[in-house]
């Protein structure tokens, strides 16, 4: 339990401050909260938002406060997140391979039509005008934060119970889906594709030149030397590096730059076993991929705290249709989502669940995946312009406010956990 408070405290304690800050001071004094907000740290920069001629063509730049945070900075954050993605997938032992992942991945697959169908759903029955207000953000719960959903998951179930285990890899690949989305369906500006092979050529020559070349140089010295010298004078700066052009090339693609370091991460040499993200063993990985992982871990903390900080601020007036239409998707639309289609994978596809687990926990575990908060925050922010409204609310405000109102899927989880007579298993 000592990891999973550690990485709560690490990812999440100082996110919730900045978050709360910024909801008290947004209620206090809404017009200095948005001018920090929007701070203008460089006027015209090679970096920030793109001011447009009227051809479409793209000016100058404006590095602000806001930009800075959640387009730059916040790719380390889903660089980290990407790293457990990768090493799910990738590595012979990893949680998101063969048969075992099975029934997760249809059930994740149930944790986003559901949500998706009935944010969409609610918004077609309340009228076209709130339809088309808020379509675009669909994806908003279809989120699950892995961290507050892992502990919550351990408190319903215990920690020995095969359904921790399985929300895990829910969660995981939930991720894996959310990168996706963000990179296809929410791009920063206009789509300039050819500027992908600036990302691509980063990643492919880091990958050859200081990961797979100088193995191929020690191929039969088991010393390694050049592959030794390489980690020990080099360490991480060849894949800086090649994360900023790659993040710059997602920049000029018009694709969200936070995801720009995804390309590189699967570059990074890595062990040849993960323990999991919550495994007391994880930390005493020394591998380059791990080495950088630790190495961003006070870094993303003090990241997370002014995401929160700037993107939180929402005032209580701006609650509205938008709130109750994400919280729905995800209060509603997980449990019913990810048990029908898990309950499809298990029953009529044969796919089968882990020994010790009901089909009713596959309602509770939806409960609690219902937790979005982070990444449901991020992606309100970018499906809405902040000039977008709904009568007189800011749709962006108030979808956010519904992505915050999701830690009470924690309590709804506990309820759930207690009426469908969950068996707590410790240990």
């Amino acid at each position: 339990m000592y990891r999973v408070w550690n990485f709560l405290t690490n990812y999440s304690l100082l996110l919730i401050i900045g978050a709360s800050i910024a909801l008290v001071w947004a209620n206090i004094d809404a017009t200095s909260y948005h001018h920090f907000v929007e701070f203008e740290l460089i006027h015209d920069s090679w970096v920030g938002h793109a001011h447009y001629d009227e051809n479409g063509q793209v000016t100058y730049r404006t590095l602000t406060l806001h930009y800075l945070v959640n387009d730059v900075l916040m790719a380390f954050f889903f660089a980290i997140a990407a790293k457990e993605v990768w090493e799910a997938v990738i590595l012979q032992n990893g949680s998101l391979r063969g048969k075992k992942a099975a029934t997760p991945l249809f059930a994740t697959l149930g944790g986003m039509v559901g949500p998706i169908s009935v944010y969409l759903g609610l918004a077609y029955f309340l009228g076209s005008e709130t339809y088309n207000a808020v379509a675009n953000g669909w994806a908003i719960p279809t989120a699950t934060d892995i961290a507050f959903s892992y502990l919550v998951g351990r408190l319903v179930f215990g920690a020995g119970h095969p359904a921790v285990r399985f929300l895990l890899l829910l969660a995981i690949a939930d991720d894996a889906a959310g990168l996706i989305i963000l990179a296809i369906f929410y791009p920063s500006g206009e789509l300039a594709p050819e500027w992908l092979l600036l990302s691509v050529f980063a990643a492919l020559a880091v990958f050859y030149l200081f990961n797979r070349l100088p193995r191929r140089m020690d191929r039969g010295n088991e010393m390694r030397p050049t592959s030794t010298w390489v980690r020990n004078k080099l360490s991480f700066w060849p894949y800086l590096v090649a994360a900023c052009a790659s993040w710059y090339g997602f920049q000029q693609a018009g694709i969200h730059p936070a995801l720009g370091l995804l390309p590189i991460v699967p570059t990074i040499p890595h062990a040849d076993r993960a323990f999991g993200i919550f495994s007391e063993a994880e930390q005493y990985l020394t591998d380059l991929l791990n080495h950088i992982e630790h190495i961003l871990k006070h870094p993303v903390e003090v990241v997370l705290f002014f995401f929160g900080l700037l993107n939180a601020g929402v005032e209580f007036s701006s609650i509205g249709s938008p709130t109750w239409l994400v919280l729905a998707g995800l209060l509603i639309g997980k449990p019913l989502g990810v048990m029908l289609f898990g309950w499809f994978a298990a029953r009529p596809l044969g796919l089968g669940l882990p020994d010790g687990m009901r089909i009713i926990d596959l309602f509770v575990i939806g409960c609690v995946s219902a937790i979005g908060f982070t990444v449901s925050l991020f992606i309100a922010a970018v499906a809405f312009d902040s000039t977008v409204m709904l009568g007189d609310i800011p749709v962006q405000d108030a979808a956010k406010m519904g992505a915050l109102f999701s830690f009470f899927a924690a309590i709804v989880s506990i309820v759930a956990g207690k009426l469908t007579k969950v068996q707590k298993q410790n240990g």
